[in-house]
């Protein structure tokens, strides 16, 4: 399994991403190739106070060169180019195979 996931900075219009990315950009994340699980949350919270992000977003692909073949296909370039419509406050993407460790 191979995850991606993106953290989104606060943006100008809070509400305005609330709306746009439920409505407009997760039904456009559904269409990418080898999507085989996507979580969301506005939810998010740190232990030392405000949270450093106002939304994140985790994918799961079969592999690293299923995720990457997603992030290059024709979705997700439109998937890439429409961030710029809701996340006026950036965003940080990274992807990463995770390792075993040990269970409690």
């Amino acid at each position: 399994m191979h995850k991606v996931v993106v953290l989104y900075n606060t943006p100008a219009d809070p509400e305005h991403f609330r709306s746009y990315y439920v409505t407009k950009h997760l039904p456009l994340i559904a269409q990418l190739p080898g999507l085989l699980a996507s979580r969301y949350s506005f939810a998010i919270r740190s232990p030392m106070g405000a949270a450093p992000f106002f939304c994140t977003w985790e994918g799961e692909f079969s592999s690293e060169g299923t995720a990457l073949a997603a992030m290059g296909s024709d979705v997700g370039q439109r998937v890439a180019a429409d961030t710029a419509n809701y996340a006026s406050g950036g965003l940080t993407l990274m992807h990463f195979t995770p390792s075993e460790g040990p269970r409690p």
